[in-house]
């Protein structure tokens, strides 16, 4: 019979067996040979990735689809959203390999920090510099002690910013 993992696939999952009988085999004294808790856990994390880069699961989808089964149908046996197994799995290779760059693209052209150079404090940089919990940052500005502001960048992210009494009159006195 053969297999439908892929060589590298297989032979991650036949290391994890081998190990797996490895912890569970005993000898006559009934003590049971105990695989080192690093190396299952390298065999373990072995397989996974063997089976995320394994055209199994792209098959098999593409079969069931093929055989009348649902998107939903789909996804619920890969424990993913219908959208999940659609994104992964429908289309041929190119419109994959389209919507995995399109991804990518987007993630790379998403900025992946909070900006530096914005006026005041955040909440959380106030909060740790006081010595005191973002609540009580917050308890300030609802005491109108503190002064907040909501800073808007030009791609339309917003960030709470909040100024303190004498960085506020500093600000003031340059406008």
């Amino acid at each position: 019979m053969s297999s439908f993992l892929s060589p590298d696939a297989a032979a991650a999952l036949a290391a994890l067996a081998s190990l797996d009988a490895g912890s569970t085999a005993g000898d006559a004294g009934g003590r049971a040979d105990v695989v080192p808790p690093l190396d299952r856990l390298r065999g373990i994390r072995s397989l996974v990735a063997a089976l995320e880069a394994d055209p199994a699961s792209l098959v098999a989808a593409r079969a069931a689809v093929e055989a009348g089964a649902t998107w939903d149908d789909v996804a619920e046996a890969a424990g993913l959203s219908a959208s999940a197994a659609k994104y992964r799995w429908a289309g041929d290779d190119d419109a994959i390999a389209e919507r995995q760059e399109a991804s990518r693209r987007r993630k790379r052209e998403r900025p992946s920090s909070s900006p530096t150079d914005l006026p005041g404090e955040s909440v959380s940089e106030a909060a740790k510099r006081l010595g005191v919990t973002p609540n009580a940052i917050y308890q300030r500005v609802n005491r109108g002690l503190v002064e907040a502001r909501t800073v808007t960048l030009p791609d339309g992210r917003s960030y709470k910013r909040v100024f303190f009494e004498a960085e506020a009159e500093a600000g003031a006195e340059a406008d």
